[in-house]
């Protein structure tokens, strides 16, 4: 009997890894079925983060930085520093490094935003020449494979807004565009209208329909990459959807 159980213990011993092995493949099996997103659910609750986080700071001018800065625009500059001081200082820590990059990239849209609304903004001409002052860093940077997150969601937040202002040339809404930045509340509210008619005219809703099938398709095939940068610039070329859509009822409203 003694002779038989130590001619056994080896095959068992040589079983039992093997066994464990099995039960192990079984559990990273099961893991990676249930895992709702690869590569690493962590990775993609990370990416959709961004492309919220895009989402709002493409959103934010409109509600924030616009009424202040007709009234006080040196403000909105210095407030520019302190967004680029606070960019840097989270992407001096591993862990909100990917913040700051994208907080850095919204620096250069609030700046923007800030120098044309602020002293400009009676000539729409003047709109895509200074929204587009961050376009040299922009490149700078990628060429050199640095702050993608941040530097693709102003890229972004730049298509975006290039669209919106070749609409404006198409559909010729760019005297409503003077008009309106040149009268009180009270005479707004018609020149809104004039522009609304403007709109709703086959030329304006055929342009209208392109055009967001346009950011649609760009934001939409951008989301597939994977990559987060590609978050952050899907976040900003969508949300321009967004924008666009709450002056239209603005209009609408008025």
């Amino acid at each position: 009997m003694s002779s038989y159980t130590t001619a056994t213990s080896p095959i068992e011993t040589d079983l039992e890894p093997t066994a464990t092995q099995h039960i192990g493949i079984k559990k990273l099996e099961s893991t990676l079925s249930l895992s709702p997103s690869l590569p690493g659910s962590q990775t993609g609750k990370q990416s959709w983060l961004i492309f919220t986080a895009a989402v709002f700071l493409v959103s934010v001018p409109v509600f924030i930085e616009a009424p202040l800065v007709r009234s006080l625009p040196s403000v909105s500059i210095v407030i520019t520093g302190f967004w680029i001081w606070l960019s840097l200082k989270l992407m001096s820590r591993s862990q909100t490094y990917l913040w700051g990059d994208l907080l850095l990239g919204f620096s250069w849209s609030w700046l923007t935003g800030a120098i044309y609304w602020g002293w400009l903004r009676w000539e729409p001409l003047f709109h895509l020449p200074i929204e587009s002052i961050g376009l040299p860093f922009a490149i700078w940077c990628l060429s050199r494979n640095w702050g993608k997150v941040g530097n693709w969601f102003y890229l972004g937040s730049l298509f975006g807004t290039v669209l919106t202002d070749l609409y404006f040339y198409l559909v010729d809404l760019m005297p409503y565009w003077r008009q309106i930045m040149r009268t009180d509340p009270q005479g707004a509210s018609q020149i809104l209208k004039n522009a609304l008619a403007q709109v709703q005219t086959p030329w304006g809703e055929s342009w209208a329909i392109v055009l967001a099938v346009a950011l649609l398709t760009v934001g939409l095939v951008s989301l597939g990459k994977q990559e987060r940068h590609w978050y952050a610039f899907s976040g900003a070329v969508l949300s321009t959807i967004l924008v666009d859509s709450l002056f239209l009822i603005a209009a609408i409203i008025a």
